[in-house]
């Protein structure tokens, strides 16, 4: 079957773009092969050329180390503290003292009540009932106190998110040269795995709440910023008119008309904020956030797999609550039968009143009940039953042991010394020049050489191995997935609760099902990064399949193409661009991933960054694998998101 022609469509020239690429296939594929020759012949002549020289090291974590003793010694006496720094620990500090007051002095019940009653209003009855079971559930498995804790850390974090975040959209709005100076540190800030945020404040602010508030911020802000900015421009000009004809001036214009337009798009904006704040905070507990997260930390370290699961349950709880609540008051959709709320909210509010002031606060402790032993028990009888079934060499251990005899070490082995490191640095200059231009690619070889003076190459190579496999198994499982939701609808009805479950939960909580199966190790960071990732490949095949025009599939049936032919010579390399950008997201999911499963035994620069925020003796070495986690993750996005520009085909001719 030839490239199929429509005068004007996507698809005009696809066969000259198809031709062109295979030519530029075969001229990257010939610079590959220089690169690896050359760098295998200098190997053989010039003896330790395959491994970075640890003698290279420029030696960072000593001076990091150095100025975290002096910010110690000096946090009381030096300006940087007195004048800028404590202030603004402080305010928050005092800020999240303050909430978690009020919301202690409430009374439990006013909880599900006020939640039940929201979710009714802002989705539907069962939505209601749902959220007051989930609350009442939180409380009942002995959770209560810390499930306030996270709320409050995190509501600081969100105010302070909006709070700024709002004003930059609209600054960003009004500046086009403001925009473009935003636009890559938001980049930067979404880029870089959360784990990543907690190390700087760290250094600064040392180990507890307002650090964990601060990484929070940075970390949740980028959406509220950019989708206040999109809602803005898409307000329709004849409105703009309309309210100048009759006098308002710019401030009143934006007040009374944009704003209340860019409402569905700023709403969501506050949705993605507060899923970004849920998720990061549990991330936050590695540095003394407290609430749920320090729970599931230290369950997890102590491999008490029954308390941990229960943490995680009340954390996708609350997960799910946030979701869509927020999701409810930014679509605008009322549950039937509204003419109750008022009364029963009412009735809430009174119930809150009397009940503070009789001191009705705590959970009652007569109605907890916990299913952590049932939880151990099923562990304990999975890693004795389920490691090797009968003796047949199927089970999770020989699974396990597989995967990383067979994948993860040869390919950990494979990038760190087996290809010696200039080959390395060469193959990422010859992707980056294909992709992009030379730009990009000595962009790609400075920071790969870096990762190298930083010390951190084998432990980069290793995070490199793991995010191979776990973004392999990923598309191998998604893209299909994603071919059959784009062509069936029903398929794509009954998949999407399954994706919207694993987009809400934290990641951080999806190594407590994993850990039941896999104990510790790299494997359950793979599994977790893998149903992590699993949704964005899919999401994104679906959409770009549907997004290619219907009139050029028609006239693929009408040539007598096969669905199999139409899928493969048509709808594909019209949704190469999607299909990148699902790799794109694949990657930057799993990476994020791979780095938190280094709490269970993952290696790599993820277990360099945890004991970093653990111990006080190794904070250096915990900032020069939050660098080059950043490098890595830098190189891999970048370099994605040009192979996906140069697939997206040119605009169609009017």
């Amino acid at each position: 079957m030839t490239a199929i022609e429509v005068p004007g469509g996507p698809a005009a020239g696809l066969g000259g773009r198809l031709r062109l690429r295979d030519s530029g296939i075969r001229r990257l594929f010939g610079a590959l092969v220089l690169v690896f020759v050359g760098g295998y012949v200098a190997s053989w002549l010039l003896p330790g050329f395959g491994v970075f020289p640890e003698s290279w090291d420029v030696g960072f974590a000593e001076p990091i180390d150095r100025a975290r003793r002096w910010l110690i010694n000096n946090q009381t006496t030096h300006g940087l503290y007195t004048v800028f720094l404590n202030p603004i620990s402080d305010a928050i500090d005092a800020a999240i003292r303050w909430i978690e007051s009020a919301l202690a002095w409430l009374p439990w019940y006013v909880y599900p009540a006020f939640t039940g009653v929201g979710l009714w209003w802002a989705r539907s009855r069962m939505a209601g009932v749902l959220g007051f079971l989930g609350v009442w559930a939180i409380g009942v498995l002995e959770l209560w106190e810390e499930g306030l804790s996270t709320l409050a850390l995190m509501g600081v974090a969100v105010i302070i998110s909006l709070a700024i975040g709002i004003p930059l959209g609209i600054a960003a709005w009004r500046s086009d040269r403001f925009a473009k100076l935003l636009r890559p540190t938001l980049d930067a800030m979404q880029t870089m795995p959360g784990f990543v945020y907690l190390i700087p404040f760290v250094l600064l602010f040392g180990i507890g709440r307002v650090p964990s508030v601060i990484s929070v911020f940075i970390f949740a802000v980028p959406p509220v910023v950019r989708l206040t900015e999109v809602g803005l421009r898409n307000v329709a000009p004849s409105m703009v008119e309309a309210s100048e004809m009759f006098g308002a001036t710019d401030r009143q214009t934006l007040r009374l008309v944009r704003l209340p337009q860019a409402r569905p798009a700023i709403l969501a904006g506050v949705n993605q904020t507060i899923m970004l704040a849920m998720s990061m905070v549990v991330i936050a507990a590695f540095i003394g956030a407290g609430g749920l997260g320090q729970v599931v930390l230290r369950s997890l370290s102590s491999l008490d797999v029954g308390r941990a699961t229960e943490a995680g349950v009340s954390i996708v709880i609350m997960a799910i609550i946030l979701d869509r609540f927020s999701q409810g008051i930014a679509t605008a959709s009322p549950g039937r039968d509204a003419r109750w709320i008022r009364p029963i909210f009412g009735g809430t509010v009174a119930a809150a009143v009397v009940g503070g002031l009789l001191n009705h606060s705590a959970f009652p402790e007569g109605l907890n009940w916990q299913f952590a032993s049932y939880i151990d028990d099923a562990v304990g009888w999975m890693q004795i039953h389920l490691y090797d079934i009968a003796d047949s060499g199927i089970g999770t251990g020989p699974f396990s042991d597989f995967v990383t005899l067979n994948l993860v070490s040869p390919l950990r082995e494979l990038f760190s010394s087996s290809i010696p490191w200039p080959v390395m640095i060469g193959i990422g200059v010859v992707l980056g020049l294909a992709a992009r231009g030379i730009r990009l690619g000595l962009g790609i070889g400075a920071a790969l050489t870096l990762i190298g003076l930083l010390g951190t190459w084998e432990n980069a190579m290793d995070t490199l191995a793991q995010v191979v496999v776990a973004v392999v198994v990923t598309l191998i499982i998604g893209i299909p997935l994603g071919i059959m939701a784009a062509q069936r609808d029903r398929f794509q009805t009954a998949l999407n609760p399954f994706l919207d479950f694993l987009q809400t939960i934290p990641s951080f909580v999806l190594l407590v099902p994993v850990i039941m199966l896999f104990h510790v190790g790299r494997i359950p960071g793979i599994i977790a990064s893998i149903l992590y990732a699993l949704p964005a490949a899919v999401h994104y095949t679906d959409l770009g399949l549907r997004r290619v025009p219907h009139e050029i599939g028609e006239a693929a049936d009408s040539f007598g193409s096969t669905r199999l032919q139409r899928l493969r010579k048509v709808d594909l390399p019209l949704a190469a661009p999607e299909l990148m950008v699902a790799i794109n997201q694949t990657i930057m999911l799993v990476l994020s991933m791979v780095v938190i499963a280094g709490l269970v035994g993952g290696g790599g620069l993820g277990f360099e960054a945890v004991k970093g925020l653990r111990r006080s003796d190794s904070v250096g070495s915990g900032f020069e694998a939050g660098i080059a986690i950043v490098l890595l993750a830098g190189i891999l996005d970048r370099l994605t998101r040009a192979v996906a520009d140069r697939l997206r085909p040119p605009p169609a001719v009017a």
